[in-house]
């Protein structure tokens, strides 16, 4: 049964850090991937569940950058995976369940922002198909394994950015509509909330659980494409390039990953977008806030016409 969209009063909140948000679980014996895994926030997530004993495997695009970042980490292993080439997918899911049956965890973490235009092999826009489309063919080829754990979690990283519109189905690469960079997030963003409703709805009956997280605004590589003077009109930096102290740091953001990941609390629940740590609350489409969910990245229908559409436009089908 999906869980309501609303509060629980966790106890937790913006400023809990990863560890913290265990909730004390020991991990030992656990599985996990997390791709985008070693840096920013996804290194806090890797850090987390390693240091409470799971097995942490981080899918990397740049191998030489993960093997730096993730060296002094012990529980740590990393492969080869760019989310943006289907053939990648397949190899990095095709070696991960050669060797192992059991995925306890998939943080499905890595990211681009804001990009300007580009376009895969396929010729599709790259923020959507990497930030959604990549992460909808990894889990897929890997639910054997998330479905033999008996009780996996799946977290699907959103953001506040899904507050800027809907996904487009039907014209996802802005192959009739002007290409904005941030429309583009926009949807990606909400597409990747929406895959977890239908993930949820979807693996319930085979003990997996889904989740959608906005882990806050975190100043991380993430920011890439963005120049210095758009974070300084967007409020981000100051004139001196300080980062906003509402900012989070980025164990701070990866604590509610972690949460949707790992505590008990969420036991038995699945099929809500998060934040601070808690259930997020459902806020109207028209909100101006930057907090809670807009209806339609929570609207079951939506889900699964965009379930559809990830279907055909990566020829790839879950064995439900």
């Amino acid at each position: 049964m999906k869980t309501e969209q609303a509060p629980i009063n966790s106890g937790y909140g913006a400023r809990t850090e990863a560890r913290e948000a265990l909730g004390g679980r020991d991990l030992t014996g656990k599985v996990a991937i997390v791709t985008g895994g070693y840096s920013g926030l996804g290194l806090e997530t890797t850090k987390a569940l390693a240091g409470a004993g799971a097995i942490v495997i981080v899918p990397a695009r740049t191998p030489d950058k993960a093997a730096a970042a993730l060296k002094d980490i012990a529980n740590v292993e990393q492969a080869a995976l760019d989310l943006s080439d289907p053939a990648s997918i397949d190899a990095f899911a095709g070696g991960f369940l050669s060797r192992t049956k059991t995925l306890d965890i998939l943080i499905n973490n890595a990211a681009i922002m804001a990009s300007p235009l580009m376009r895969d092999a396929r010729g599709y826009e790259a923020q959507f198909a990497t930030n959604h489309l990549g992460h909808f063919q990894l889990t897929a080829r890997l639910w054997p394994a998330l479905k033999a754990a008996n009780s996996a979690r799946v977290v699907s990283l959103s953001s506040i950015g899904h507050r800027i519109c809907p996904p487009d189905l039907d014209d996802p690469n802005f192959e009739t509509a002007e290409y904005h960079k941030w429309m583009a997030y926009g949807r990606a963003k909400s597409a990747n909330a929406l895959f977890a409703i239908g993930l949820d709805k979807r693996g319930e009956a085979h003990g997996v659980r889904a989740f959608a997280v906005h882990p806050g605004g975190i100043m991380t590589d993430l920011q890439r494409y963005m120049p210095e003077e758009e974070k300084r009109a967007m409020g981000w930096i100051d004139a001196d390039g300080n980062v906003d102290p509402r900012f989070k740091t980025p164990s701070q953001g990866a604590a509610t990953s972690v949460w949707c990941a790992t505590n008990a609390q969420l036991d038995g629940m699945g099929g809500v977008y998060c934040e601070d740590c808690d259930i997020a609350r459902l806020v109207p489409a028209d909100d101006k806030g930057f907090s809670g969910v807009r209806p339609w990245a929570v609207d079951d229908v939506l889900a699964d016409r965009l379930w559809a559409l990830s279907e055909r436009m990566t020829g790839v089908r879950f064995a439900f």
